[in-house]
């Protein structure tokens, strides 16, 4: 429903203020922020709408914003209006975070005061739990990669695929680590692995006996042959012309791999390129390992990150509950 105020304000141009401001505040996210140009572009159309507003409400300048206008603007994102349908949580907070980016720019260079939106809270997302698959859809979906040990014509690019998913299972690796590792950054012998995680962190991480098994039989059996078409790398996981397996490429062979499997791989439930490591700190949480020890492995720097997955062996358990106590249910 369109509101008095909008109908009010309708057709009106925003002040040359509101514009030279909202310009500054893009052009400084562009040069020293480098936000990506998908960013920008919907930081754009917020605040658009967010200057029509102001239009509509008769302000011209941002020093004469106050909370009442940014929270009354908010809440007409999520409702929606004759022109816009309402916003999903997700969308409405990007919009809260452009409109409170802006405030705080106009406070840095001096074109406002005080920053109205300070106190001003973007409604929360719900928190949506990673998808973890039973150990025995792991299991189907390992051996629909490729065979770990299998001898004489048996297809390189099998013995890779079945080495990338035991690899991303065994180590909990992202699917850019797993991409990114070096042959040098393995120590087969002792179990271990040095992944290159986000922010140029490393971490050194144990590595599964079946993963082991894997990832030398094509090191020793299959990777020779596909490095011969290209000119050498120190990856682990090459492709068909000899060069580094791509993110896209590894996503190709989970896909794959699922569909053989019978798992899904679009809609709800759907197999991702993350799967493998919601699964791997899933089980390691309900086989008892300390959260503190998880959050270790998987490389995150705050165990607040880690304790999402606390939330999905709860919810295992809950549904345990329900279904095998005689008084769960009323």
């Amino acid at each position: 429903m369109t509101t008095s105020t909008e109908r009010a304000g309708a057709g009106v141009e925003p002040a040359p203020a509101l514009r030279r401001a909202v310009r500054g505040y893009l052009d400084h996210l562009t040069v020293e922020r480098g936000l990506a140009a998908n960013t920008l572009a919907s930081y754009r159309r917020d605040l658009d709408r967010y200057l029509a507003t102001l239009a509509a409400a008769g302000v011209t300048d941002l020093a004469a914003v106050g909370t009442a206008e940014i929270e009354g603007h908010l809440a007409r994102l999520r409702a929606g209006d004759a022109e816009h349908p309402p916003l999903a949580v997700s969308s409405a907070a990007r919009a809260a975070s452009a409109v409170r980016g802006l405030h705080r720019f106009a406070v840095r260079e001096g074109l406002a005061g005080g920053d109205p939106a300070r106190d001003v809270r973007p409604p929360t997302p719900a928190r949506r739990l990673p998808r973890a698959l039973p150990v025995d859809d792991v299991l189907r979906l390992l051996e629909a990669a490729g065979p770990v040990t299998a001898t004489g014509d048996t297809a390189p690019r099998a013995l890779r695929d079945r080495a990338l998913l035991e690899f991303l299972y065994g180590t909990g690796a992202r699917i850019s680590e797993a991409v990114g590792a070096a042959v040098d950054d393995l120590d087969l012998d002792e179990g271990a692995a040095l992944l290159r995680g986000k922010g140029g962190r490393t971490r050194l991480v144990p590595i599964g006996g079946y993963a082991v098994a894997a990832v030398r039989a094509w090191l020793v059996r299959g990777r020779p042959a596909l490095l011969a078409a290209g000119r050498g790398t120190p990856a682990v996981f090459v492709n068909a012309r000899g060069g580094p397996l791509t993110r896209q490429g590894a996503w190709a062979v989970l896909r794959g791999a699922a569909e053989r499997a019978g798992l899904p791989v679009t809609g709800p439930g759907a197999v991702s390129p993350h799967t493998l490591r919601h699964s791997y700190a899933t089980h390691l949480l309900d086989g008892g390992a300390d959260v503190r020890v998880v959050q270790e492995l998987l490389g995150h720097a705050s165990v607040t990150t880690t304790q999402v997955y606390t939330l999905v062996t709860v919810e295992r358990l809950r549904e345990v509950y329900a279904t095998a106590h005689p008084r769960a249910r009323d």
